[in-house]
């Protein structure tokens, strides 16, 4: 009798919720959820045979195509250092010049020397009966004999190499560049070590490496274009001119192209290399077409308001596009001239009911 006092009152509770959980909803529908149909918006385009940019992606290292390094011929005590790291020089411009006065006395002694050997010359040739200063008719043999006698050739020889070091305390510039790696100051004693380095950065060679596979892809004459790495890079574009017909132990063969400066480049810079070949007539699409269903490679035609399946095969592919032909063994076809979905594909399935996006 105890328990059934206490078990009445639950059971009242229990019916009365169970009650209101049956009663029903307004009939305004206030409190319900509100879906809307899903719209599957996209971009089409029509398929065609065009030609299609093949690409091989490599790292490379720019090298000026013109870089010299350029030391005194003898050492001596630096006096003049007209340039910097970084300065534009042109052809002929003098870049730094040495103590020249020892040079100097030494040229003059040379001067001397020659001078004296000259008129011996002379002397040995009226003494043979030829006048002094017409050597013009004397016989060859008989004036190299003379030239000996007197010391002329031996003088001559002086003459010019006193010339030629007097020459070597001025430093020029052998072509036009910009000047890099200083290696001394005004009054050091310069030795081996080369003063400075010049570069001719108008154009640069980039040296990369390429797969064996990928060897008979490439030939002198094709296009590539050259990023450096990081963020903000130009682009510089240039031509093959040469492939070294030999594979390295790594199974890789050296590829060199040529490119031209904006001046966004620098000698030793890393860079990324896209070597590009036409392919002509081939069907192009972009990759943002092909998904992955059924772990294969599918586009959507687009028909009637609706997409349909197709199974394809990518034969080749760039940072942009595929080439695609239909995949036989699924039993597909493509063909140009077929409109193909481009974009808002990822959630569409096999005849989806789709509408093409306002441009």
């Amino acid at each position: 009798m105890g328990l059934n006092r206490f078990l009445l009152p639950v059971l009242s509770l229990v019916a009365a919720v169970s009650c209101g959980g049956g009663r029903e909803k307004e009939p305004d529908g206030g409190d319900m959820l509100q879906y809307a149909p899903q719209i599957n918006e996209v971009e089409v385009m029509r398929l065609e045979r065009t030609d299609f940019q093949w690409q091989l992606l490599a790292n490379g290292r720019l090298v000026a195509s013109a870089r010299s390094a350029l030391p005194f011929r003898t050492a001596g005590v630096l006096t003049e250092l007209d340039v910097h790291n970084g300065q534009r020089v042109s052809e002929g411009d003098v870049l730094a010049r040495q103590d020249s006065r020892e040079k100097r006395l030494a040229l003059e002694a040379a001067q001397i020397s020659f001078d004296r050997a000259e008129l011996d010359l002379y002397d040995n040739i009226a003494g043979l009966g030829y006048p002094a200063r017409d050597t013009a008719g004397v016989p060859v043999d008989v004036l190299a004999i003379a030239k000996t006698r007197s010391g002329y050739s031996a003088a001559r020889n002086a003459l010019e190499k006193a010339e030629f070091d007097f020459e070597g305390t001025v430093l020029t510039a052998p072509f036009s560049g910009i000047v890099a790696d200083v290696a001394y100051r005004r009054y050091d004693m310069t030795g081996s070590e080369p003063l400075c380095t010049l570069i001719d950065d108008r154009s640069f060679d980039v040296d990369f490496m390429v797969l064996e596979s990928e060897y008979p892809n490439v030939a002198v004459g094709m296009d590539v274009e050259v990023v450096p790495f990081g963020a903000g890079g130009s682009k510089a574009r240039g031509k093959v001119i040469s492939v070294n017909p030999v594979v390295d132990r790594n199974g890789q063969v050296q590829v060199r192209a040529r490119l031209s400066n904006d001046g966004s480049f620098v000698d030793g810079m890393n860079v990324k290399v896209t070597v590009e070949r036409p392919v002509p007539d081939r069907l192009v699409v972009p990759k943002s077409a092909v998904v992955i269903r059924d772990n294969q490679h599918v586009l959507f035609r687009y028909s009637g308001g609706r997409a349909r399946w197709t199974y394809i095969n990518v034969l080749m592919s760039n940072s942009e596009d595929y080439v695609v032909e239909a995949n036989l063994d699924r039993g597909a076809d493509l063909a140009e001239g077929d409109t193909v979905i481009v974009s808002g594909n990822l959630n569409i399935a096999d005849d989806s009911e789709v509408v093409l996006k306002a441009e």
